[in-house]
């Protein structure tokens, strides 16, 4: 078992390297240009090296300690490896939003830049005609990186449950999870690339309120899949408990994963919320910033993280 568990952790060392190889090399080029100039200027400036370059070193850190923790940490080494992972995180994400000083039309520090990047991209900041609905993106506010840091730890934390997990079960020969962390993969691996798609893109999103139908789509799928990501993961922990837990929780779980990105994109546009489209099942309800489509959105989420592990007790039961 030992000598599988050192391939697999081989294996998955080279991967993850592979993987991480752009973020990291985004985060030392940044590190180069503010030694070079004490600034990094907006034309070499790597779009989204926060979160992500601090994403790739956590879980790098994470990977590199698998085999140890796996050996020596008897009771629960992915709680061990998540915890020094999300560490490893926020030091560097701290350290990156605050010492980066980004030049472009003003010197601003990167954490600020960030928080416009998420609203407009850069070429389209002085594009594009800017009228008075544009007062949303408002001044700076830490808050608008609830969805930055939800999504990050979402990520850190799938990521590594899934790699411990297949480690611990080649370690334990216990394949009771087997079914559970194959679905777990396929829907963190999803998340992961519709992370790195919105990277490239945003989403096709220009700075308006009202998005396009196909930006609209994305947008609807990135948050039903965040939602049931999370949702397996915490039921991945309670798989064989009684339906109260084993369902329900991550029912809740996902749903409420999903208006906490809706919550996100509150603080980060004052208020308001993204218009999937036009008419009565995309205007805001009274009383409330939610559409019918969005409360339609994060009920389908819940209803899609409690199904999937119903199901996964229902076979285990089996």
């Amino acid at each position: 078992m030992e000598t599988k568990l050192k391939k697999y952790w081989l294996y998955v060392l080279l991967g993850t390297l592979a993987v991480s190889g752009y973020p990291i090399y985004m985060g030392i080029k940044v590190l180069h240009d503010m030694a070079r100039y004490g600034f990094v200027p907006q034309a070499r400036f790597p779009k989204y090296v926060i979160p992500y370059t601090p994403i790739a070193i956590a879980v790098v850190v994470a990977v590199c300690l698998m085999f140890i923790l796996l050996k020596k940490v008897k009771k629960h080494p992915l709680f061990a490896a998540s915890g020094i992972s999300l560490a490893m995180f926020f030091v560097a994400e701290f350290l990156f939003e605050n010492k980066i000083i980004v030049n472009g039309t003003k010197q601003t520090k990167l954490e600020s830049w960030q928080m416009m990047m998420c609203y407009v991209s850069p070429e389209l900041f002085e594009t594009r005609k800017w009228r008075a609905v544009d007062i949303l993106i408002g001044e700076y506010s830490p808050t608008f990186k609830i969805h930055f840091y939800l999504i990050s730890v979402v990520l850190i934390l799938t990521i590594l449950s899934c790699l411990y997990g297949f480690g611990k079960m080649i370690l334990t020969g216990n394949r009771e999870k087997k079914k559970v962390l194959m679905i777990q993969s396929v829907c963190t691996g999803l998340f992961l690339g519709l992370c790195i798609f919105a990277c490239f893109t945003a989403f096709f999103r220009d700075g308006e309120l009202l998005v396009s139908p196909v930006s609209a789509v994305l947008m609807g799928v990135f948050f039903l899949l965040l939602g049931v990501t999370v949702g397996l993961y915490v039921g991945s922990f309670l798989l064989g408990k009684r339906k109260a837990l084993a369902v329900w929780v991550p029912a809740a779980v996902s749903a409420a994963t999903a208006l906490a990105m809706y919550i996100g994109e509150l603080c980060l546009l004052s208020g308001h919320l993204y218009l999937f489209g036009t008419g009565f099942l995309f205007r805001s309800l009274p009383g409330i910033v939610l559409a019918p489509v969005d409360i339609l959105i994060i009920l389908l989420t819940g209803a899609a993280g409690g199904g999937i592990c119903m199901i996964l007790n229902s076979a285990k039961g089996k």
